[in-house]
């Protein structure tokens, strides 16, 4: 099978000028939506109104040009009440005047010409100007006319203006492009700020049971007893006891992550295991609310708790008065940070409890601006895009943009920053609940950018178009470009640099560390909350939408990103394998000049420690000045180059994507399990080697060969005896010339001590 030949796009990242009010650099305070294009709108708000025929189903029927607008109808209410604001863009405005018609639902459904109960007029040159922070105006009461301009019973109180997106109304409002969605679609379109639930670790420790009761008294092997831990849908299992016996012992650690207001119960039951088989010696249901809440290392205090059992008679179940005990501590630890996402890229390092909290340092601020060039994500060259970022607790969603290659959100969004070595996520989407979506109703993801708020400026704008590269089953592809605006503010400085001296993770990750283990299966278990949670508002963060930023299968394998991190070790060594390539052409005295020189400079080093270490902190800062001049002023960004993306086999694409636990069968999965095989072959044997090498070391005093231990024992005695009449420097000096001796004075053979340690043994010999 040949290889993809991809033609390589233009991936790069590119500096724009919008046409914004914000400074280029600003230390000030700074003025809201000052990141974004100002779009203007006409508002219509449609409150209420009055003294209407009560027979008739009354609605608001908007017109402007082309474009139509209804409020929600109400059933034989004369004063009916809407309360319901109406945006259309000003850009797209061709009349000079609205109507606003009061109808009857009942008479235009059966399709009479009269179902006009009232109207309505305004010319568009009329209408006043707001801009926030100003107070929402003030609605009045319209009288009512008929189709000849006279005026009829009924009034409709109603209030209408021009602004702009940064208007309180904007968010909620009905918009002239989503003109074409209705019913549950509509909802999905609106902009939205969620928030994520507050997670906890919650930490089981099961330390022993008592007085257990066997199901089958019978038995003659030994019990073998486990305890089995549930809150919600996730389960975990202790190990079976090693006591054999029906008191058995544990003190093993179960953790769960839990999200506020605790729902769920914690049930917790001790299982014993038959024959293949699981039956319960009984379990108890700890609600909650009933746990202690702890932010230091302090253990909580084990309570012993009975077990409840139940026995069918007669099939009625009944409560057996005498139960078994089991002893644990269960404790909410509010001292660590819950990781739910990589922790290369995490948006949030602050632990649980609030009172361990520091104050911010700084601000950011996110203007989405635009996208261009999108790639049609559904039939008739169609995308209905929104936006998605995600910084710390805060989630933020634009509104979507109907059928629209190159949309234009012009939104502002701002986080609290408490650590400036983090990343904010920015993602776009297909909306999946309009017109052509996904056959599942998936958000279909367009592209994502990280940006890391370390690499930033304070106090300065950064306007970029940033290309959304995603790799698909058919190679690296450009869905489009998306425009943005940023900007990181940090009133004090020192403040903000006292952060890099303290730990990245709060102390609780280091007096009580959690294994890797636990950490993927926590980060999976916060991961599913976030999800459950956020899919409960309206509109919701979809499954597909939350893994997407969350990085869910980050962890997974992929041969192109092993690839890749291969390379990045390579390149990592790039200068200390440069600088062995150049001792050995001092060693072997290519450039004489350049030889002599190192000779006098390393004599130099060696008797004059102090200059010589005050010189080398001379030439890294002198290093750094220089470098000052070619500093990054552009955002980090995706690297095409970096990732491997190019020239990447379509095996391996197919195997990237392939699902966890894998769909594949017969010769596919044999082979991919064969190639697994051997590349786990090849690490297996670098990691024998290393083991042999440090192996060899360990016996120089082993005596498992006498011999050579024999023969160690006498370099150290000469050691001894050398560094004990002869300076340190003078050894050291002597040694260094003695490395780089010429080539006339040496051979191409070994050392006399590597020829010792190549000879030792090593643990490899007992090994199957």
């Amino acid at each position: 099978m040949a290889k993809q030949n991809t033609a390589k796009e233009d991936f790069s990242l590119k500096e724009t000028s919008p046409n914004i009010t914000g400074r280029r650099f600003s230390m000030g305070p700074m003025t809201s939506f000052d990141l974004v294009e100002h779009m203007q709108y006409l508002y219509v708000r449609i409150v209420k109104a009055r003294d209407l025929p009560p027979t008739a189903d009354p609605y608001v029927e908007l017109k402007l040009g082309n474009y139509r607008a209804v409020t929600t109808p109400f059933k034989k209410n004369p004063n009916p009440e809407w309360n319901q604001v109406f945006a259309f863009s000003k850009d797209r405005i061709q009349a000079v005047s609205m109507e606003i018609l009061v109808k009857d639902k009942a008479v235009v459904a059966e399709g009479g010409d009269h179902g006009t109960i009232g109207m309505f007029g305004f010319a568009m040159a009329e209408c006043p100007s707001r801009v926030p922070p100003d107070s929402p105006l003030a609605p009045q009461w319209y009288m009512l006319e008929d189709q000849n301009k006279a005026k009829i019973r009924g009034d409709l109180m109603l209030s209408y203006w021009i602004g702009t997106q940064a208007d309180e109304a904007f968010p909620d409002a009905w918009h002239a492009d989503v003109a074409s969605v209705s019913g549950d679609g509509l909802s999905s379109t609106r902009s939205k700020v969620y928030l994520s639930p507050r997670l906890w670790y919650m930490r089981v420790n099961v330390i022993q049971a008592q007085d257990l009761v066997l199901k089958d008294n019978n038995r003659k092997q030994a019990p073998e007893f486990f305890v089995k831990a549930q809150f919600g849908n996730v389960v975990l299992r202790s190990g079976v006891s090693t006591d054999k016996n029906f008191n058995p012992t544990w003190n093993e650690d179960l953790m769960f992550v839990v999200a506020e207001p605790f729902d769920d119960p914690l049930v917790i039951s001790v299982q014993e295991k038959t024959n293949n088989k699981e039956e319960s010696a009984g379990q108890i249901v700890i609600p909650l609310r009933d746990v202690d809440k702890r932010i230091d290392a302090t253990p909580a205090t084990p309570k012993w708790y009975n077990l409840g059992t139940v026995e069918v008679v007669e099939g009625v179940p009944k409560e057996v008065k005498f139960a078994s005990k089991i002893q644990i501590r269960v404790s909410l630890d509010g001292g660590y940070h819950v990781l739910d996402e990589p922790a290369h890229s995490t948006s949030d390092l602050r632990p649980t409890a609030k009172l361990l909290w520091r104050p911010p340092i700084g601000i950011l601020e996110l203007g989405i601006l635009n996208a261009t060039g999108l790639s049609p994500m559904k039939p008739k060259n169609r995308v209905d895009a929104y936006c998605v970022a995600k910084y710390g607790t805060k989630w933020v969603r634009a509104r979507t943009v109907v059928d629209c290659l190159s949309p234009k959100w012009n939104e502002q969004y701002t986080w609290e920053v408490y650590d400036p070595c983090t990343v904010i996520t920015i993602g776009v989407f297909d909306n999946g609940n309009l017109q052509g979506g996904d056959k599942l109703g998936m958000d279909l993801s367009i592209g994502k950018v990280k940006i890391r708020l370390s690499t930033l400026e304070t106090g300065r704008i950064y306007t970029h178009s940033y290309p959304l590269v995603v790799l698909q089953p058919t190679g690296v592809k450009k869905m489009g470009e998306i425009q943005l605006a940023l900007r990181f503010s940090c009133p004090s400085l020192p403040n903000m640099l006292l952060t890099y001296t303290r730990p990245l993770l709060p102390k609780m990750h280091y007096i009580i560390p959690l294994s890797i283990y636990q950490l993927a299966s926590l980060r999976h278990q916060a991961a599913l909350i976030l999800w459950l949670r956020l899919s409960r508002a309206e509109p919701p963060l979809r499954r597909e939408v939350v893994d997407y930023m969350l990085d869910s299968t980050a962890h997974l394998w992929s041969f192109r990103r092993g690839k890749a991190n291969f390379v990045r070790i390579i390149k990592l060594f790039d200068g200390l394998v440069m600088m062995f390539k150049g001792f050995d052409k001092i060693r072997k005295w290519t450039n004489t000049i350049t030889t002599v020189l190192v000779h006098v400079a390393f004599t130099v080093m060696l008797f004059f420690p102090g200059p010589t270490i005050c010189l080398m902190f001379l030439l890294l800062l002198l290093k750094g000045v220089w470098n000052y001049r070619k500093r990054p002023r552009q955002i980090v960004h995706i690297d095409t180059e970096l990732s491997q993306a190019y020239g990447v086999h379509p095996e391996d694409l197919d195997e990237e994507f392939d699902t966890f636990p894998t769909k594949k069968t017969g010769d596919v999965l044999k082979r991919r399990y064969d190639r697994l095989r051997g590349i786990a072959g090849r690490i297996q044997a670098v990691l024998g080697d290393i083991a042999t090498q440090g192996e060899r070391v360990q016996s120089l005093l082993s005596w498992r060969d006498p011999r050579a231990t024999t023969l160690f024992m006498i370099f150290c005695i000469i050691g001894m005896i050398l560094f004990y009449v002869f300076s340190l420097k003078l050894i050291v000096w002597l040694a260094g010339f003695y490395a780089m001796r010429h080539p006339k004075c040496r051979d191409r053979f070994p050392s006399l001590l590597q020829n010792l340690i190549r000879r030792l043994p090593a643990r490899s010999d007992s090994m199957l």
